[in-house]
């Protein structure tokens, strides 16, 4: 059986919570060695090999692809080093900063011969799955207005570069990328774009609250996130002209993984809150979530690497999810609605 090499830069809790345990659930890929700043830091895994910098990750050339999973400001320039190299890259999110090298890190790409993609994993969340299943069966007829929500209690500003105010920091670029995209996947690129963004913690150097409005024809999506939200709420909201749809309780997986449980434990994404239909009588019907599987994203890398299948996500989609990202903050700073 054909097996890919694979690295990570970047030894934090996206690598040891997500990358390594899918990676490992994946049996094409051999997960070889991790890049750490720290020496005294333990390996994310029994035989995977820390290393000190990326030069000496890309001095085995048994690794054919690279995991990019450090601070965002990074992201472009080691990215751009790992295509140099020949190999694949995986850029965790935001895969950029700015649209335009989004757009310079596909077309390199592309010229290298090589798959570049982004780490968009929660495509595959139990919530977003059993939302995206019932608005495809049209289930409550035409969409009109569509609610997506990440919202924490962290209600103290923490010592860490995802809140520093420094490139790539706030709230809009850590869960921005994953609102952005869910939304794309259900209905496409909107026809405009308003936002507003704002640090409401006191201390807080980084935005910590954002409210976008993607604008559609017939439609209205609201992209909310905030760190001052103790009671909870509904993670996704969908009313169509034939009723409602609320899925409230979080996709589990994140939780599971940091508990320690691997992808192939039984009870691995498993979701117990059900999606909520309201139909046009106003009766209300259950429905039980599928499965949550995040680790499908590196089986179809796997087989996109070997040159059988198609990434988890196109270039043209990564650039789009850039584009609204940075469309937003440009909204947020000017108060105006820009058209995509």
């Amino acid at each position: 059986m054909d097996r890919i090499g694979v690295g990570i830069v970047g030894n934090g809790m996206a690598t040891r919570v997500f990358h390594v345990p899918y990676i490992r659930a994946t049996p094409a890929l051999d997960l070889r060695a991790v890049v750490s700043r720290s020496n005294d830091a333990p390996p994310p895994a029994p035989g995977v090999a820390l290393v000190g910098d990326i030069a000496e990750l890309l001095a085995d050339p048994a690794i054919g692809l690279v995991v990019i999973a450090t601070p965002s400001g990074n992201h472009v320039d080691l990215a751009r080093r790992v295509l140099d190299s020949g190999r694949h890259v995986v850029v965790e999110k935001p895969f950029a900063l700015k649209p335009q090298d989004a757009r310079d890190l596909v077309a390199l790409a592309e010229t290298r011969g090589r798959v570049i993609t982004a780490f968009h994993n929660r495509r595959w969340d139990s919530d977003f799955l059993a939302m995206r299943a019932a608005i495809e069966a049209g289930v409550i007829g035409p969409v009109v207005h569509f609610e997506s929500r990440f919202d924490r209690f962290r209600p103290v500003p923490r010592d860490r570069w995802r809140e520093d105010g420094g490139p790539g920091s706030g709230i809009w670029f850590d869960l921005g990328p994953h609102l952005v995209d869910q939304a794309l996947v259900l209905f496409g690129a909107p026809l405009r774009v308003g936002a507003d963004l704002a640090a409401l913690r006191p201390g807080s150097r980084a935005p910590d609250w954002a409210h976008v409005t993607l604008h559609y024809a017939d439609l209205r999506v609201i992209l909310h996130a905030s760190m001052c939200v103790a009671g909870g709420s509904p993670r996704f909201v969908a009313h169509g002209l034939n009723g409602t749809l609320i899925k409230s309780g979080a996709d589990e997986q994140e939780a599971q993984s940091v508990a320690g449980l691997s992808p192939d434990a039984p009870q691995w994404g498993v979701d117990p809150d059900p999606l909520r239909h309201w139909d046009e009588h106003g009766r209300e019907h259950l429905t039980r979530a599928p499965r949550g599987c995040q680790q499908t994203f590196y089986a179809e890398l796997a087989q996109a690497c070997l040159g059988r299948g198609a990434p988890p996500n196109t270039p043209e989609q990564i650039v789009m999810v850039q584009t609204i990202l940075d469309l937003a903050i440009v909204s947020a700073r000017t108060g105006q609605v820009l058209t995509l």
